[in-house]
């Protein structure tokens, strides 16, 4: 089985698929203690990141929808990523098997709206593509994250615990009318 992954312009964006040469930029992305606090427990281990890197990849192959690169137009390096995956958090049915909304971008890229536009334009693939409910999950403080997700038509589910501590689940029917 072989799927294409779509390529994504913004106005100042490129969504596009993994490439190997990007796994340095993502390990050091995941290994960064400001995007650990928001996410995980602990910054993620170069093993840890080429497993998931290449979970990404099947991803795509296997369920048609992923993640996708951030980079800015005509810039080689990736910011970050967004898109769309089966996270199998144990949280739940009403969590668990729905697609799960999920964005990660550099220290240096935030604070740009650079994720509330990548987010848009996933979402606005997904609801053409695929359509249906998806879920998020968002750390407790990240207000940030809170916006974009309120933006994009997400509505609080409810809260849970993690190892990285009290996040918040959200759930989204569709776009927003």
């Amino acid at each position: 089985m072989s799927r294409t992954i779509p390529t994504i312009n913004t106005a100042r964006l490129t969504l596009r698929a993994m490439r190997a040469e990007d796994f340095e930029r993502y390990a050091e992305i995941w290994a960064m203690p400001d995007v650990a606090d928001r996410i995980l427990d602990r910054p993620r281990a170069k093993a840890q990141s080429w497993d998931a890197f290449l979970r990404n990849a099947g991803h795509w192959q296997i369920t048609g929808f992923g993640q996708w690169a951030v980079q800015l137009h005509r810039q080689r390096e990736m910011l970050g990523q967004t898109g769309f995956v089966f996270g199998s958090r144990n949280f739940g049915e009403d969590f668990d098997t729905y697609p799960e909304a999920r964005m990660v971008l550099a220290p240096q890229a935030q604070d740009q709206r650079l994720g509330s536009e990548a987010a848009r334009a996933a979402h606005e693939w997904f609801d053409r593509v695929i359509t249906g409910r998806t879920v998020c999950m968002i750390s407790a403080g990240n207000e940030a994250a809170l916006r974009i997700a309120g933006a994009l038509g997400y509505q609080a589910l409810r809260e849970a615990k993690t190892a990285g501590g009290p996040v918040h689940l959200m759930t989204r029917r569709g776009p927003p009318v």
